[in-house]
């Protein structure tokens, strides 16, 4: 008998850990489902907020004149920043692309003062873009404005098929976590359907016997959160250590608010779960275990 207790307690402890480790292995994927949803918005951004325009002033303009321009167009609600390229700086980089004195050749610098404007995420798009172009161009010390139309439009049509396709695969992802976890959590019942009918022959309400498997689902949620958000804060590391400069995963709020959503996730899909698992067993007949 002690034996057999034994053998038995140690297949339930195993089945204690399987479960769990693979419940914390599809929370983990869930986790990184939301890193992807959250970052893929900055990472987009990221990309269009390095969309450059180059605005073009007219040779006769002051470089006070200059200067007030640049702080006006900062002020803007568009522009996210902004940079003064005089003309010697513009002969300078235009050397290093073509690798040769330009100037020295010509005998003057036909390069006229420039400035570099970045947009917000929101309005680098082909129809803001527009309408930013007609505001500037109203500027009576701006000559030209010159950007790439059709990489603007590239990729903006890019960031949208790729958020679509990034959409379904996180929600098939989804399901197939959720239909993984309910699965492990009914085999973890199942392998103790045995003592759930023993407690019923001996009299036990339901709710009695629901209350320590509930207890301990709740339980293995937390644990199993704990152990996905500890491989999520690996996965972070990794990341910023390899993009930081692209993504910003050190969003405190943002992460907590990831870390609180996988718990959460963890413990409400074990409660739900196992209360349906142990509902289907609390109503089979004894022979109906056997199958």
């Amino acid at each position: 008998m002690k034996k057999e207790s034994k053998a038995v307690k140690r297949r339930l402890r195993s089945s204690y850990i399987t479960s769990m480790i693979s419940i914390s292995l599809l929370l983990f994927i869930i986790g990184l489902i939301g890193l992807l949803i959250i970052n893929a918005k900055q990472l987009s951004d990221h990309v269009k907020e390095n969309i450059g325009f180059n605005i073009i002033i007219n040779e006769d303009v002051r470089e006070a004149d200059i200067m007030r321009l640049q702080k006006n167009l900062d002020a803007a609600d568009y522009v996210k920043s902004t940079r003064y390229i005089t003309p010697e700086a513009a002969a300078r980089e235009m050397k290093e692309i073509l690798g040769e004195d330009f100037v020295s050749h010509l005998g003057y610098n036909p390069l006229l003062p420039s400035i570099e404007l970045f947009l917000f995420a929101d309005f680098a798009n082909p129809d803001s873009i527009a309408i930013i172009e007609q505001e500037l161009e109203k500027f009576p010390e701006i000559k030209e404005v010159h950007y790439q139309k059709s990489l603007v439009h590239l990729v903006n049509e890019n960031v949208r098929k790729i958020s679509v396709v990034l959409l379904i695969f996180s929600g098939l992802l989804l399901l197939i976590s959720l239909t993984l976890i309910n699965n492990t959590i009914r085999l973890s019942v199942y392998a103790r359907r045995f003592i759930i009918n023993t407690m019923q022959l001996v009299g036990a309400t339901s709710g009695f016997i629901r209350k320590p498997f509930l207890y301990k689902s709740i339980l293995h949620g937390i644990y199993a959160a704990l152990i996905a958000n500890a491989l999520l804060i690996g996965v972070i590391y990794l990341a910023e250590r390899e993009f930081g400069g692209v993504l910003r995963l050190q969003d405190v709020r943002t992460t907590g608010l990831l870390f609180l959503m996988v718990g959460t996730f963890g413990v409400i899909i074990n409660l739900i779960s196992t209360y349906i698992a142990v509902n289907r067993f609390l109503h089979l007949k004894t022979d109906e275990l056997y199958y």
